[in-house]
């Protein structure tokens, strides 16, 4: 998956997803896979950032999602929470993001919450026919812009997930 700063440099964001490939991390680029351990398997999906749209590069949750196994958990890597309403309605059970940094010091603690549902924690979104999508957005290690950070600590999340 992407985020919006990969969109901001002149080449986009091919230059980062080949430095990942690089290193041996698999991009998923609105994409999913499988992974079984233990004998559960669940969906790992990725999609684009929203930032990527203009250059016809955005989300393509049809793509990430068609096809497969609804019975089966899926757990959905989005950049920003914002998506998780699309999420949602495609019977996503949990979403990762960021994207917030927590909304990291004033003035942004005020604005990111008029922009994303949610800006750290935990929370429930209602998928319709039932059930909710989790969301859980990270407030991330580093930062946007100045090096501070003012009631948003960082944070590096470790999610355990349970059947």
């Amino acid at each position: 998956m992407t985020g919006n700063h990969e969109y901001y440099t002149a080449g986009g964001p091919q230059e980062w997803i080949e430095e990942l490939r690089s290193l041996g991390v698999r991009p998923l680029l609105n994409e999913r896979v499988e992974i079984r351990h233990a004998g559960a398997v669940l969906d790992l999906a990725g999609v684009n950032d929203l930032n990527g749209v203009p250059s016809g590069d955005g989300p393509d949750l049809d793509r990430a999602l068609g096809g497969r196994d609804a019975n089966r958990p899926v757990v959905l890597m989005a950049h920003q929470p914002v998506q998780v309403t699309q999420a949602a309605a495609h019977g996503v059970d949990l979403q990762l993001s960021g994207h917030t940094h927590g909304g990291q010091m004033a003035p942004f603690n005020l604005l990111v919450p008029l922009q994303q549902p949610v800006v750290a924690g935990l929370a429930s979104v209602p998928r319709t026919g039932g059930g909710d999508t989790q969301v859980y957005v990270t407030r991330g290690a580093g930062f946007w812009g100045p090096p501070v950070r003012v009631g948003a600590p960082p944070e590096i999340t470790l999610i355990e997930l349970r059947a």
